[in-house]
């Protein structure tokens, strides 16, 4: 417990000190490996993973290549679980409950629009010890948009406060919805649910843009079916800086070290996750 809480307040320390490194680093990896790629891929550099809605290309391995070395440079003893060395080894992703202080990593978050050329993409990295994220770090470099998120600090984005705020009385809730490619029958019905009245829902591009959808109150909330912590952590660290909430099925908030009912929610302010959690749930 001693050993844990001396490594908290030395990240504590870090972030008070080098939130800013960790940005340049992002904007970096993503000025070599990324954005010189958008609408130039070769036939070679795109390969379907699970299928045609799971795709990988040389700009997520190189950057996260890139963002592995560096991140860890800036935190020495910390460690990366990344979305592509996950793929190539599934144990690493253990490292997200383990004691090191961990980078959770999507190089290229909405590869399928990457690779479309469609600016909705973005690059996630977020900071965790312990199960907790404490920072996040979201750039869409298509959009000019960098969002930051210190647990207890706020989120901004392009520098200015980022606010939920709470959906307009009345009005039908917008939501972002898993892809069905990603669901299983029982959460396929669980989110038949949300196409009821008082929803509007829509299929969800990048999580990590309609994370930062909901944390400017552009999207009232998001349900998705998976919980694979590259997609999430970030985001929704900027949602509860932001002053939003996320909750499970089972009215919880989601653990970035999964075990969670699915799917669950994020949205804008607690009584808007509360109420599509107990729909997804079966509830009213």
């Amino acid at each position: 417990m001693i050993e844990t809480q001396a490594i908290k307040e030395s990240i504590d320390d870090f972030l008070a000190r080098q939130t800013a490194d960790v940005e340049r680093v992002v904007r970096e990896a993503a000025a070599a490996e990324i954005t010189p790629r958008f609408r130039q891929l070769a036939e070679g550099d795109v390969v379907q993973k699970s299928g045609p809605h799971d795709l990988v290309t040389v700009a997520d391995r190189l950057a996260e290549e890139h963002l592995t070395r560096e991140l860890t440079a800036l935190l020495p003893g910390s460690v990366v679980v990344g979305e592509e060395a996950v793929h190539a080894d599934p144990a690493r992703y253990d490292a997200i409950a383990g004691d090191a202080p961990v980078w959770i990593v999507d190089p290229v978050d909405g590869t399928r629009q990457f690779v479309h050329g469609d600016p909705g993409f973005c690059t996630l990295v977020a900071l965790a010890l312990d199960g907790v994220v404490l920072a996040s770090w979201t750039y869409a470099p298509a959009l000019d948009e960098f969002a930051t998120a210190v647990r207890g600090k706020g989120a901004t984005l392009n520098g200015t406060r980022l606010r939920a705020g709470s959906p307009e009385p009345g009005r039908p809730l917008t939501v972002a919805t898993s892809h069905p490619d990603f669901t299983t029958d029982d959460q396929k019905r669980a989110l038949l649910g949300l196409t009821a009245d008082g929803f509007a829902a829509r299929p969800c591009g990048s999580a990590g843009l309609e994370y930062l959808a909901i944390a400017r109150g552009a999207l009232d909330a998001v349900a998705f079916s998976w919980e694979l912590a590259w997609d999430h952590a970030a985001g929704l660290l900027l949602v509860e800086e932001a002053g939003g909430a996320h909750r499970t099925r089972e009215g919880v908030p989601f653990a970035i070290t999964g075990g969670n009912a699915l799917p669950f929610t994020a949205a804008r302010d607690e009584a808007t996750a509360r109420r599509v959690a107990g729909v997804l749930a079966g509830g009213a």
